[in-house]
């Protein structure tokens, strides 16, 4: 039986590790060949590791281990002649573009407003908000002539939907995606071109589980686990979970780029245990 995706090409950014590898993983096993591209570099301003060489690797022998192609490259979503060449290579190697998952992001540190860095502001910004319309804008004209229509996915977050004090470059460039979200469902229809936004809760990948965030929630220890971090995250759900794992959050853009999705646009998903229902 055919793959949901079957015989599409998906570009993924972020595809290193975490939401982005779950992401090119879901979609490979129902038949989508993958282009990702990730940083493979910190950033001085985030106060965690990023990806490495060897979590892209992880990522391509998954997907190749369920028979699929992909693609990668390095590139940084704040660049976008990088972007627009890691693509275009893809594209011509695996011949086509059907979904696009604009996935790459960073948390920063968390921070009262009247103390937050304006290097670390705008970091945050060109990585979340900058690097997803530069995601776009690359893979427009690919789908354009491509003449199928298409998917394009934007990661933004529960807190893309809902507010929280001192995180404000973060809650302020998730939210700014649903409006660039909104802005391109309305511009790519007449194409069959859909645009939709994930917003995901607590997911348990390094952008959560690092120890700089951890030692935040938990000052009172000296050397906080997640496990003794899930008690402050699950205050943010509604469902009695702290975290959720990549694969729910891959579940959800899988569906939004397959054919049962086909007349859904314009529209911002949570997939966060009920964090943006609760009053």
């Amino acid at each position: 039986m055919a793959g949901r995706v079957e015989g599409k090409v998906a570009f993924i950014t972020g595809v290193a590790r975490g939401q982005g590898r779950a992401h090119a993983v879901r979609l490979a096993e129902e038949g989508a060949d993958i282009i990702g591209v990730d940083l493979l570099a910190d950033v001085e301003t985030i106060g965690y590791p990023m990806a490495s060489a060897a979590d892209l690797a992880e990522t391509v022998a998954e997907v190749e281990k369920l028979g699929r192609r992909i693609v990668t490259a390095v590139a940084d979503v704040r660049d976008e002649a990088a972007l627009a060449a890691a693509l275009d290579a893809g594209a011509t190697e695996l011949g086509r573009l059907d979904i696009v998952v604009a996935n790459a992001g960073v948390s920063g540190t968390a921070a009262a407003t009247d103390q937050l860095d304006l290097t670390a502001w705008r970091t945050l910004l060109d990585i979340d908000l900058t690097g997803c319309f530069l995601t776009a804008k690359v893979a427009i004209p690919h789908l354009v002539a491509g003449g199928r229509g298409g998917s394009i996915i934007l990661t933004s977050s529960m807190l893309g939907l809902k507010g929280q004090g001192w995180m404000a470059a973060y809650v302020s460039a998730k939210h700014g995606l649903v409006g660039l979200m909104r802005s391109l469902a309305n511009e790519l229809a007449g194409q069959l071109i859909r645009v939709n936004s994930v917003h995901p809760g607590n997911v348990n990948t390094p952008m959560v589980d690092n120890e700089s965030l951890r030692r935040m929630l938990r000052p009172d220890l000296d050397n906080p686990t997640i496990e003794d971090a899930a008690a402050v995250l699950g205050m943010l759900h509604l469902m009695p979970v702290p975290l959720i794992e990549a694969v729910d959050v891959a579940n959800a853009v899988l569906f939004l780029a397959s054919d049962e999705a086909r007349y859904i646009t314009g529209v911002a998903l949570p997939v966060d245990a009920g964090a943006t229902a609760k009053g």
